[in-house]
């Protein structure tokens, strides 16, 4: 399941390790793939050099070999990943297949790019694709259909009334669905029940309307799939297996569960870094096979889908697309402005050196992909590891690797500097949040990191957070090159804002991720302002419980009495002790953030339960110092200066914990929503 990210899916700064746990960020590395600076690149110069080929004829297949026997070994030892493999495809034949290092880390065993398999991630999404555009060109399904036409043990919610979630919403992530997905994977075949149960009991909130805005969607993508089986009446594994796989000849490649004897014998294990060694994942089957729950394939067998794909849906006289569901596949459906890449059908529009990239990355705990096509030239690309890297890097390895392919092969020609439009920064600046941050469970706790920043400084916008998937960047400077359009400085790199009719923006886009906007907070929602709220509350806290507790040893060493109203002040101490516990079992919670993916997907952590009902019951206490802190000012408990002390603990206490429910930490349905403190 693409958790890209968020699927899941978000780099950012290094922070001082006390802010970080202080102000409870560390979630933001799981959903945005956010890493830390350290994830840095021997190889930054990947694919640089001379051009090899021509700019219109394939590449040279020794040439590509070259490339990648040079490249991914250093890669995988940079990141410290067991495996990997790569194939391309151009001029209508696999011009490579290669693997390297080992799939199976106690074994030593080689990775085959023929046979290995591994778990594909979201990758799967393109063939769900696929498998609606089937549907659709038989007949049975219409793009721009109401999904209740035909959905029977399970209606969508009508939220929006009038604003029906159509098919093709499904295909381009617009149907408008929280992001919700914690707990859905398990950790082996046996027990993951069916695919519509599992939509019908999990069916997450509708937050915005269709087909406004992109916001990466696993639920959505999973019930486009559940609608192939509805028409079909086959199961999904079972459907894809029949009217893809065998057509195109993948025979190592499957969707079931558990997988055929013969594909798991060589079925890659994932990995993630552990001290000096490696330990295996888990959390990689589970329902929503659609969005790729279980699905395995190898670099040969992705080549095949590939060559379909690039040549009208066939490939060596098999069809699994006719010409025009082929093109339906890789036409533009959604993007609010044309100046920017946008969605095609599951797949996304990227730019890389002046070429027009479609891709689809994966990532699953311990696995991580990526697939591109380059359309015009004939050319794809698929490249899969199995491991998560030092810092969650295994994704970025992914990326370099196409990078380095592209800059290799097809050099961006040499630009004049564009000229740059000046004025009218100021409505620009301010700070905005992915729209795939979730409204409805803990994981919105990313948004206190994983927000974007932008200022104007010197005639030019300063962003800080993640619009690039380079986790070198961190602070990126930005020329206004058409009025709302702005591309990076000393780069190629574009974003872009929409205004509305009143000159307002109203999101910003970013050409590294057309599957998220980031939408503008208010001053009051700032996630800087609410670190250093929560900061503060748990300075005030902390300070307290020590200053009490040493107060208390002192009177008790001394041989005097307790102090005036001593059930309430250890009502106090009490509540203090609780929230603090509370955030240092939240930072231990999400301190490995490649362990923190896996915790998700299974949902199988008992802090996941503990932390909230830590928070919850903090709420009740913090609201009992409420009422106290009132009843001592009326009845003159202590003196000014400790009625004084008391309701600032208690209010500092009442402060963090709307913050905690804003965010989601205490599982109360946003606690703080109706102040609209979080946005």
């Amino acid at each position: 399941m693409g958790v890209r990210r968020t699927e899941g899916n978000r780099p950012v700064v290094r922070r001082g390790w006390v802010r970080l746990v202080l102000v409870l960020a560390a979630v933001g590395l799981f959903l945005y793939g956010l890493t830390p600076d350290r994830a840095h690149a021997a190889t930054a110069g990947v694919g640089g050099g001379s051009s090899v080929g021509s700019s219109t004829a394939p590449p040279d297949e020794g040439a590509v070999k070259r490339l990648f026997d040079e490249v991914v070994p250093k890669l995988l030892t940079e990141h410290r990943i067991p495996g990997a493999a790569v194939s391309v495809v151009a001029g209508g034949k696999q011009v490579f297949a290669g693997g390297y290092g080992v799939s199976d880390v106690p074994g030593h065993k080689a990775v085959d790019a023929d046979r290995t398999a591994f778990f594909m991630g979201s990758d799967a999404k393109v063939f769900t694709a696929v498998a609606v555009l089937q549907e659709v060109r038989a007949g049975k399904l219409d793009l721009h259909a109401d999904v209740n036409a035909y959905l029977e043990k399970f209606k969508i919610r009508d939220s929006y009334p009038g604003h029906p979630v159509t098919v093709e919403n499904l295909l381009t992530h617009t149907g408008g669905f929280d992001d919700t997905f914690m707990g859905l994977a398990e950790a082996g075949p046996q027990h993951v029940g069916s695919l519509g149960d599992a939509l019908a009991a999990h069916q997450p909130d509708r937050v915005r309307a269709p087909g406004v805005v992109a916001a990466y969607d696993n639920y959505g993508v999973a019930l486009a799939g559940y609608l192939v089986e509805v028409v079909s009446g086959q199961p999904f594994d079972r459907y894809v297996a029949e009217h893809v796989l065998q057509p195109l000849g993948m025979e190592r490649t499957s969707f079931s569960q558990p997988h055929p004897a013969a594909i798991d014998a060589e079925l890659a294990h994932g990995y993630r870094p552990d001290g000096d060694g490696q330990t295996g994942t888990e959390g990689l089957y589970g329902p929503l096979t659609p969005t790729g729950a279980a699905a395995v394939t190898t670099v040969a067998d992705m080549g095949r889908l590939m060559l379909a794909v690039l040549n009208g849906g066939s490939v060596e006289g098999r069809s699994v697309l006719d010409g025009e569901g082929a093109a339906l596949l890789l036409g533009r459906h959604f993007g609010p402005d044309q100046r920017m890449p946008g969605m095609a059908y599951l797949l996304e529009q990227r730019v890389r050196g002046g070429e027009q990239l479609l891709v689809k990355d994966g990532d699953v705990p311990g696995f991580h992909s990526n697939l591109a096509l380059l359309p015009a030239r004939g050319v794809g690309l698929y490249v899969t590891v199995n491991g998560d890297g030092e810092d969650s890097t295994g994704g970025w390895m992914t990326q370099q690797v196409l990078n380095g392919f592209v800059d290799r092969f097809y050099p961006a020609p040499a630009a004049a500097a564009p000229a740059v439009v000046g004025g009218g920064l100021g409505k620009f600046t301010g700070d905005y949040r992915s729209t795939r941050v979730s409204q409805s469970n803990l994981t919105r706790a990313s948004a206190l990191m994983g927000s974007v920043h932008v200022a104007a400084r010197g005639g030019e916008l300063v962003v800080s957070g993640p619009v690039s998937r380079d986790p070198q960047e961190g602070e990126t400077r930005w020329q206004q090159v058409e009025p709302g359009l702005f591309q990076q400085v000393g780069g190629s790199a574009r974003i872009a804002f929409e205004l509305d009719g009143g000159g307002e923006v109203v999101s910003m886009l970013t050409d590294s991720d057309p599957t998220v906007a980031y939408e503008p907070l208010a001053w009051y929602q700032a996630p800087g302002l609410h670190q250093w709220v929560a900061l503060g509350s748990l300075v005030v806290l902390g300070l307290t419980v020590i200053g009490w507790l040493v107060a208390a040893v002192v009177r008790s060493v001394r041989g005097k009495g307790r102090a005036g109203q001593p059930v309430v002040r250890l009502l106090g101490w009490v509540t203090g002790v609780l929230l603090v516990a509370a955030t240092g079992c939240f930072a231990l919670l999400t301190s490995d953030s490649n362990e923190l993916n896996q915790t998700l997907f299974l949902g199988d952590s008992p802090l996941l339960t503990v932390v909230p009902a830590m928070y919850l019951a903090g709420l009740v206490l913090a609201l009992l110092m409420v009422v106290c802190a009132v009843v001592a000012w009326v009845r003159g408990w202590w003196g000014v200066f400790g009625r004084l002390h008391y309701t600032v603990v208690a209010v500092a206490a009442v402060l963090f914990l709307l913050l905690a429910g804003g965010y989601d930490l205490i599982g109360t349905g946003h606690l703080a929503g109706s102040l609209d403190l979080i946005g």
